[in-house]
């Protein structure tokens, strides 16, 4: 059995400015402050919520 793929996501650009559809969508990724990691397991809305933000994070495959 594969194991499943995860994302490692960091917070690399500061929140402030954005819209707040977009703060939102950083916070419930589970990132609060600049420099912090969080990983998730791989899916089609995770990985949307990513493209929303992408501009704010930096994300790697595990």
């Amino acid at each position: 059995m594969a194991k499943a793929t995860t994302l490692k996501i960091t917070l690399v650009k500061s929140t402030i400015g954005e819209k707040p559809k977009i703060r939102a969508t950083v916070e419930s990724l589970g990132l609060r402050k600049i420099r912090q990691s969080v990983e998730r397991p791989d899916s089609p809305s995770l990985r949307g919520m990513i493209f929303h933000a992408k501009h704010l994070l930096e994300v790697e495959e595990n």
